[in-house]
């Protein structure tokens, strides 16, 4: 009967026999729902030092690929340069291929011409020694 009308005055004993405000159930779930709490505070906490270190791992990562499509930009550039080179030297041995048999060709019709010009003067040499 003591125990009803303090539960009317809001008074309550616990189970170490002290006074409480608060009924012994609703402190039992106010305890728990504070445990409940700081689990899920600690989860949180875990969570975001996994995320953080997520974050900071792809971060690396997105460094690295990055650095490696720079290379791979960069050997392309130099592979299309190389093929545009060989061309052009492709282009110019070409040109000197044309300039040398236009050479040949000079120099085989003067040739011809030496080689006529020498038959007429071994004929002009042989007449002159036949007249002596």
């Amino acid at each position: 009967m003591a125990d009803e009308t303090l539960a009317r005055a809001g008074l309550y004993f616990d189970e170490l026999n002290k006074i409480r405000v608060l009924e012994p159930a609703v402190a039992q779930q106010t305890a728990e729902l504070k445990e409940e709490c700081k689990e899920f505070v600690d989860r949180i906490s875990e969570f975001r030092q996994r995320a953080d270190h997520f974050i900071s791992v792809a971060g690396t990562l997105s460094e690295s690929v990055e650095s490696e499509k720079m290379r791979a930009i960069g050997s392309r550039n130099l592979i299309k340069s190389m093929s545009k080179q060989r061309e052009a030297q492709q282009q110019q041995l070409l040109a000197l291929i044309g300039e040398k048999k236009l050479e040949l060709e000079r120099l085989r019709v003067q040739h011809e011409s030496l080689l006529r010009t020498e038959g007429d003067q071994l004929e002009f040499i042989e007449q002159f020694i036949m007249q002596k």
